[in-house]
């Protein structure tokens, strides 16, 4: 396992949780509404009426997928954990699940009711939220030291529980070819470069039809950096959310000044902050999530302790 110092599963895991926290009052909030009153620190009420630290169906199913890949790797077995948080309120804040997107709610209901987890999720173009990217970071910890021509197929899988579209199942390996470069040391401009010299070879290499590579063409131009915030959108439309989470770590550097970018950005607030917050706790490290939003987070015990059991098996 890594020193404590340079922990990237407790950062990353952390850092996600805590974003997500951040965002959850002012979910659908818009942007406008942000500039007149920016989110500064952990809120709580707002628009689910939940106290500050409370995160919401981003950090859950991304705990119940670090949970299962803590018995190695079986699609299936995250699928019955999906099922056990709906149905079972595992892996909630609270002990209620208060938040949940339509395509993965469908999904996760089809696997409920004994739909093989392959053929659960949506596979339609009108079903590419954020679903499956706001949760994919623990694949990025299970797959760094593997051969990434391999990374694909096993990305694909775990997407496809509830977001069946190649373009989702796209900005999943995006994203994880990201967060393994900062896991190994990295700096967020290196990261980037090397995030798309990866994409662009996995394209090739799988045959990516054209027109589903054309949606990544912002990213892959080299200059999301470059971009002015009116030209990110912060939707829940997959491609929006990688895209700000990238925007928010390129104009960061800190932890802090990422996620307050990600949550005022507004619209899926949560969700936004979530994804770059995965990023910037392993760019920034864990340290520099500040304590006192830290503190507030609600089930903190038992999310270290799954941190703990899910670092020994792939923090190294």
């Amino acid at each position: 396992m890594e020193n404590e110092e340079q922990n990237p599963v407790r950062g990353g895991i952390l850092g996600l949780v805590v974003g997500d926290a951040l965002g959850v009052p002012v979910e659908s909030v818009s942007r406008e509404a942000l500039r007149r009153e920016p989110v500064t620190g952990m809120r709580g009420y707002g628009t689910y009426h939940q106290p500050p630290g409370t995160w919401s169906d981003d950090s859950s199913l991304t705990l119940c997928t670090a949970d299962a890949l803590c018995e190695g790797y079986a699609p299936e077995r995250i699928a019955r954990r999906f099922v056990d948080w709906l149905y079972g309120n595992a892996w909630t804040a609270h002990g209620d699940v208060f938040d949940v997107g339509i395509t993965s709610a469908e999904a996760i209901g089809r696997l409920q009711h004994g739909v093989p987890h392959h053929r659960a999720g949506a596979s339609g173009e009108f079903s590419n939220g954020n679903g499956s990217l706001m949760r994919i970071l623990p694949m990025a910890f299970y797959l760094r030291h593997n051969d990434r021509a391999g990374w694909f197929e096993p990305v694909r899988e775990v997407s496809a529980i509830t977001h069946a579209h190649l373009r989702s199942a796209l900005a999943c390996l995006y994203y994880v070819h990201f967060a393994a470069h900062l896991c190994a040391g990295a700096a967020p401009e290196a990261a980037y470069r090397r995030s798309n010299e990866d994409f662009q070879a996995a394209l090739r290499r799988h045959d990516i039809p054209g027109d589903e590579a054309a949606h990544f063409s912002r990213i892959l131009d080299g200059g999301i950096d470059r971009l002015a915030e009116h030209d990110i959108s912060s939707t829940g439309y997959v491609i929006h959310t990688l895209e700000a989470s990238l925007w928010c770590l390129l104009h960061a550097t800190s932890y802090r000044e990422t996620v307050l970018r990600a949550v005022n950005l507004g619209h899926d607030a949560d969700s936004t902050a979530a994804v770059a917050g995965g990023l910037a706790g392993i760019a920034f490290g864990h340290r520099d999530i500040p304590e006192e939003w830290l503190a507030q987070i609600a089930g903190l015990d038992r999310i270290e302790a799954l941190i703990a059991r899910f670092g020994e098996k792939y923090g190294g």
